[in-house]
């Protein structure tokens, strides 16, 4: 189980900390622990890959996995699923992971859009003002469901100040879109675009949403610098 290995992994983080001498570098002692989370993540990383047909990126995962753990030990999440999207990826790409924590296996993985002013195939820009249509990056909590202009919706609320904050008053929701479908990215070599929102095909987004609403963790992914020395759930 999930907890069990994590239990172990910071075991051996007050181990190097008890049994370091006193003399020691603090910088070396950091580099000690560093090395043990990382461990730690790739045999999580591992376990699960084993036990499932896709996953994310290493990267991407290490990151998601980083925030989950901090989100989770501050109360901010409750439920043992982690939802990665990974916008380095093409949006004809299935670049939506549901990963159980408890079961360490990936229970689903599909299409997802990102806001039309995020990109066209790739997503590239990213913000959270207002009427930008455009996504957001960074680590979620889920929400409430609620029928929408979309049927049945799921609301988001951004946890990173200055990132991804305002997703709840911009309604960036997690709904179902007819555009989602691979049909539409054969044939326009892209999937259809949102407003920002995180939009799934119709035929798994009720699904979707009733597993992971309710103070689940859900992390949008992309390489961006300014994202990364942004995001203190990261550092």
């Amino acid at each position: 189980m999930v907890y069990n290995f994590f239990t172990s992994v910071f075991f051996l983080f007050f181990t190097l900390t008890a049994t370091t001498p006193k003399h020691e570098k603090s910088s070396d002692l950091l580099a000690s622990n560093d090395s043990a989370a990382a461990s730690g993540a790739e045999i999580l990383y591992n376990s699960i890959k084993s036990h499932s047909v896709t996953m994310p990126g290493y990267e991407c995962f290490s990151k998601a996995l980083n925030g989950f753990n901090k989100l989770k030990a501050q109360g901010k999440i409750k439920k043992d699923y982690l939802t990665v999207i990974d916008f380095s990826l093409s949006s004809t790409a299935k670049r939506l992971w549901i990963i159980d924590m408890a079961t360490q296996t990936v229970v689903y993985n599909t299409l997802v859009a990102h806001g039309r002013n995020s990109g066209d195939e790739f997503a590239t820009n990213f913000s959270n003002a207002a009427n930008s249509n455009c996504s957001s990056l960074g680590f979620y909590a889920t929400g409430e469901l609620y029928m929408g202009k979309h049927g049945e919706s799921m609301r988001l609320d951004g946890l990173e100040q200055g990132i991804n904050n305002n997703a709840r008053n911009r309604a960036v929701v997690m709904h179902a879109a007819d555009y989602v479908n691979e049909g539409f990215a054969k044939q326009h070599h892209r999937i259809g675009r949102s407003q920002g929102c995180p939009a799934l095909p119709n035929e798994v987004n009720k699904e979707i949403i009733n597993l992971i609403q309710g103070r689940s963790c859900l992390f949008i992914y992309h390489p961006s610098q300014s994202y990364a020395t942004a995001s203190r759930l990261l550092s």
